[in-house]
């Protein structure tokens, strides 16, 4: 095998690093901002949910997902404005907590084996209570609403 001069070696090497560089700059890499704006299916207690919906982005990922869910829960104020940061409490029945979470945004999805559950929602300490029946394959949704502070 014939020898390369060290000069043309640094050369050859210098020239090979530039064309990976240029090969790496067209892998895509994910930045924080479009990881954030991904709807993610999260579980708390063995229950799925995704919530979000600030955003065009964000609500047709969460439209995208919906038939994968049977209770949506949207959160918003008296005046119409929705609201994010909605504490989350689900429990079945029995009074046993099945999910425990807090909404990134007015839309909250989960799914659930038909029955019925208790839904707590909380915002800024104020809690709203309802009672919901859920059926197996049916998207249900459940209003909830706070007096504008």
């Amino acid at each position: 095998m014939k020898r390369i001069p060290g000069i043309k070696r640094k050369l050859i090497a210098h020239s090979l690093a530039a064309v990976l560089l240029g090969f790496a700059s067209l892998v895509p890499v994910a930045s924080a901002a479009s990881v954030d704006s991904e709807a993610i299916v999260q579980s708390a207690g063995g229950v799925p949910y995704v919530s979000g919906g600030i955003g065009e982005e964000s609500i047709e990922r969460l439209n995208s997902l919906a038939r994968d869910f049977n209770l949506k829960l949207v959160f918003a104020l008296n005046t119409g404005d929705y609201v994010s940061d909605v504490g989350v409490t689900i429990a079945n029945a029995k009074g046993k907590t099945l999910l425990d979470a807090t909404s990134e945004g007015p839309w909250f999805y989960t799914r659930l084996p038909a029955g019925n559950y208790r839904v707590v929602a909380t915002l800024n300490g104020k809690t709203v209570k309802r009672q919901v029946a859920v059926g197996s394959a049916k998207l249900k949704t459940v209003d909830f609403r706070w007096a504008a502070q």
